[in-house]
Formats: C-alpha cells, structure tokens, sequence
C-alpha cells in the first residue's frame, strides 16, 4: 500500500453471515467464516479502521458426528457467551409485522477488530428462532436472519457511533443493508435513482459461488410478508435484484465494485453474470490466510532460523497422529504418507476421486504406503452430503488400518490437518472450487499441495517444486476419468517417489511451499488490496463527486474541468 496516514484511511464496516474467530466461538460454517474471521485479525495487525458486523447464533451451525449406522447426525452446538461483551446497544426493526428487538454483542479477544454480533435471542420476546441456527430452517428463517444481519447490522453500527465509509457485503446474505442506507437517503428527502445511487458509492461486495444454482433467490411475495424490501417499492426491489430476487444480482447491482476470490474465480464470475444490466465490475482479489491463526509455530520458527524443518513437521504429524488415535482407535504409521481432505461434503469437490481405480489404490492403502485424512461436514439438512459422508465411512471401513474420518470439522481440527499431512489433496470439479483456503493453510506449514488447476492453486503451483498438480486445466464430459487418471500418474510416478526415497527434495519443496504461502496467500496481503483496488478508489471518487457538486451550486461550468481532472 501506498505510505498514508492511518486516519486517512476509509472506515469500513465488513458484513457477513459468518465469522470463524476460534473453535470456542462456534458462529461459522466453513471457509466463508474462516475468511471473514481472517480478515478481522488481519486487520487488527495492520491498524486498519474496520469492523465486523455478523450474527450471534445461539446453537451455532451443527456438531456433526457418526452413528452407530456409519451415518451423519447433528447436535446442536454450545459455547461460553462470558466470551462476548454485552454493549448495552438494542437495535428494533419490523419483521413479519412484529417490532424485533436485536441486542448487539461485542468480541476482539482473538486479536481482531471488533467484531459486533446481533442476537435476537432477547428474553421476554418470542423472536428467537430468527437467530437460532447458522443456515437453519426453511425461507423465512433465512430471510429473517438476512434482515437482522443488514437492516439491524446498519442500524446498530449507526447506534455504536462508528458510520463507515464502506460497507463491505460479504456475500449476497448482507445484501438488506443496501436496502436500509437507500432507506436513509430517501428519508432526507432524495429521489430513489439519487439514494441508490449514492449508496452504490458506499458498497463493495464479494461473491463466492461459482454454482449458478448455489446462488441464493427469494420470491418477492415473501420477501414482501417479512418486510425485506424495507419501505420501498415493487419495482424499485426488482430494479436492484430482479423478480424473483436474485440476491448476488443484488449485491453487484448495490455495489461500487465487486470481486471474486481468486483469479480464475474471477473470470469465472464475469461469466456468470455477463449481461446483468447495472452489476458492478468485477475483478480479482485472490483470498489468503492469516499467517499468525495457521502456521505451526515449530514449522515457523524452524523455517525462518533454517533449522530442521523436517524434524519440526514430524513433531506437527506426530500431533495429528496421536489425535487420529485419541479420536478412531487407529494408529497411523507416522513414517508413511499421509494425505490429508478436508472439505465441505458437496458432489463437485468429489471426496472419492482417489478410490476411482481400487485395483490402483488398494495395494498401497492396503501395505500403508498411502494413508487417507478424512474430515468434513455436511449442512444439517444435507442428505446428498451426508451421502457423500457415508461413501467416504464406506472406504474407512474397507481400510480401516490406513483410512479414517475424523467427525466434528473444527478450526482445532482444520489446525491439526493442515499442519500434521504430508500432502493435501484437493480435486474438485474445474472451475467450481472458487478459493480454496484450506490448501493455503497447508502451503504454510510446508504439507504439500496436491490439487486440480482450480481455485487459487493455479496462481501458486509450480509442479514438482512447491507441490503438484492434478491434470492441466482441463473441463469438459470426461473431466472426472480425466483428472483421476492424472491423479495417479502422478501419485505413483512423483509424490510417492519423493517421499520415499528422496527426502532432501521433499523438504526443499515444503521450504518452497512455506515461501509461497507466506509471500503471496496471506490476509495481509489481501486486506491491502482491498483497501487500495476496492475501498481507497470508492471513497477518491466520492469526494471528487462532492467536490463537483459543490463547484456546480457555486459557480459555473467551466471550473468544473481542473476538479474533474483530480481523477
């Protein structure tokens, strides 16, 4: 980033659904909490003025475990609330018709900017269950949620004296807030085109979901019923989102400017949504990690003082090992390979691609040479996910000396795995894997990246020096025989080879690896790219808008030409 004064920096306020701070504060999901979590520690380091602005699920999002029928069940998940700070701020908005009354929480004991969580769960009213569950429920539960999250999320911030200058949408779930600071301007006495307008400049936004489908839409009747549209109009509601509502059409068409998450992702987004008449532009900023939440301290400080890495990455695998056995009763030969998987269950991250060919990897899970990491959760209301969970229990009982599945994914777990594998394999179907921040995780620790040309990793793979690569980009019909052929190619003819039998270059690959994560995939690095490509442009233009209404009501036209120029 350019030298600036701090003060000079624009306020922002940063909205999501999700916040994965630390496993004792059970308010996220997956990678979108993770990231978000990320983000507000990043910031935090940097002296940015941010803030974030999510909800406070009282059963959180699932503990999710294994039944006696090798079958996924849920729990309801409980956490010490000792951990949050009460404000003493209640925000009301109209939801169904009935007043609701939010209180809002406050956190930053994670080493974060504050983070303020909205909580209806308020004793003496009936509205609970608007906040209960972290994706839970049927329409109106969501769309409940999604009104507290931005009407209430503005509303609470305006209430709290912090009135950013951005507002960062992160996904379309947040997308309401544009509603209510359109709500605001109409409020002064400005016409709908002006108040959208105006609140275009205060937006950025970023999708994540490169499945049209996954893509989240509302019927407008009920959005209507719950009260979402917030005092405007049918067709002012369909201008921002269509009919139905389309709530990423709506973050980008609310928007200043928009982005993916990774370059690929980027383009790929583009793609989607080419033709959207009003949606923002969308560019790129490629996600990171934060180095401080996910590299190993033995793996860091023996990397930068060029001590035994090796040694260090033993005593992470021996970590991991021992939980393997705490958890399942198998003991992984901590000599042999493990590979790590660790993914939400969902079809085009295709969990079972390595067990395509049994008569190819059955010899080696059988004689140990490869051992198979497991983890994952499906959503609650998931059957084909837990499905695809069971599929993945199948093979643990087939193999049960050298496959396991550890139940319950959490950042604790997610800790352990992405520091204690050897390699991490990530094989989704191209190009719908829009991130993938677990990989970086592992590149940090030096557990090597064994992954599809997807997501981030063609930004960072140099095959065979910093990890591997799955196939070459390839998308079409035949895409998964294709990439599981590769898969074990070079399985069998480089990643089993090195590990055993060349161990210098396998340690000066993680050395690379290390390098990679820490230069190019970090939150730092991508929080400064927010502020000079997404929040620094916004707030440039605004004031030299101001600048230009101000010289039109006080003179004439032709002084508008040297202000313009400021641009």
């Amino acid at each position: 980033m350019q030298h600036r004064n701090q003060n000079e920096l624009p306020k922002v306020a940063y909205f999501c659904m999700e916040f994965g701070l630390d496993e004792k504060l059970p308010i996220y999901s997956g990678g979108l909490g993770i990231l978000s979590g990320d983000i507000l520690k990043a910031a935090h380091d940097l002296g940015f003025p941010m803030v974030g602005v999510g909800i406070l699920w009282k059963e959180g999002y699932t503990n999710q475990f294994i039944d006696k029928n090798r079958y996924p069940y849920d729990t309801p998940q409980d956490y010490d609330r000792t951990q949050l700070e009460d404000t003493g701020v209640t925000v009301k908005l109209w939801i169904r018709q009935e007043e609701v009354i939010c209180r809002v929480w406050k956190t930053e004991r994670y080493g974060n900017v504050p983070l303020y969580l909205l909580d209806a769960d308020v004793e003496g009213q009936p509205h609970g269950w608007m906040t209960r569950q972290l994706y839970g429920g049927v329409a109106q539960d969501r769309i409940a949620a999604e009104m507290i999250l931005g009407i209430g999320g503005v509303r609470a911030l305006r209430e709290l004296g912090f009135n950013p200058d951005i507002f960062h949408l992160n996904e379309g779930h947040a997308v309401f807030a544009g509603f209510e600071l359109i709500k605001e301007k109409l409020e002064q006495g400005k016409s709908f085109d002006h108040a959208w307008e105006e609140t275009r400049q205060e937006i950025v936004f970023t999708t994540h979901t490169p499945v049209m489908a996954g893509n989240e839409v509302h019927d407008h009747q009920i959005l209507n019923l719950m009260g979402a549209w917030n005092g405007l109009e049918y067709d002012q509601v369909v201008r921002i989102g269509g009919d139905p509502f389309n709530m990423t059409v709506a973050g980008l068409r609310l928007s200043y400017m928009a982005n993916g998450v990774s370059q690929l992702h980027g383009m790929t987004a583009r793609a989607m949504w080419r033709g959207n008449i009003g949606t923002a532009p969308i560019i790129s900023v490629t996600n990171g990690v934060h180095v401080g939440s996910w590299q190993n301290e033995g793996i860091r400080n023996a990397y930068f003082s060029e001590g035994n890495l090796w040694k260090s990455h033993l005593v992470a695998k021996r970590q991991l090992v021992d939980y393997v056995e705490q958890s399942t009763g198998v003991r992984l030969e901590i000599d042999n390979l493990i590979i790590g998987f660790a993914r939400r269950a969902a079809a085009y991250k295709r969990s079972g691609l390595i067990f395509q060919r049994p008569e190819v990897i059955e010899p080696l899970l059988q004689d140990r040479t490869v051992q198979l990491v497991f983890a994952g959760k499906a959503h609650p209301q998931d059957k084909a996910g837990k499905d695809i969970l069971a599929k993945v229990l199948q093979m643990v009982d087939r193999y049960p000396q050298s496959v396991v599945f550890l139940e319950n994914y959490d950042m604790a777990i997610g800790r352990l795995m992405t520091s204690g594998c050897d390699v991490w394999l990530n094989n989704p179907q191209r190009p719908l894997e829009a991130s993938g921040t677990s990989g970086m995780k592992a590149a940090l620790n030096g557990v090597l990246n064994f992954s599809v040309l997807d997501g981030w990793w063609p930004e960072g793979c140099i095959h065979g020096v910093n990890g591997w690569q799955i196939g070459g980009g390839y998308e079409g019909p035949e895409q998964t025989k294709f990439d599981a052929a590769q898969l074990y190619e070079v399985l069998l003819n480089e990643v089993i080879p090195t590990y055993y039998e060349n161990r210098p270059k396998w340690v000066e690959m993680m050395r690379n690896s290390i390098a990679m994560g820490l230069h190019r995939f970090s939150t730092e690095r991508m929080l400064v790219e927010y502020f000079n490509l997404l929040y620094l442009p916004s707030t440039s233009l605004r004031r030299i808008k101001g600048q230009i209404r101000s010289v039109q009501s006080n003179s004439d036209s032709s002084q508008l030409e040297p202000v313009a120029q400021e641009k």
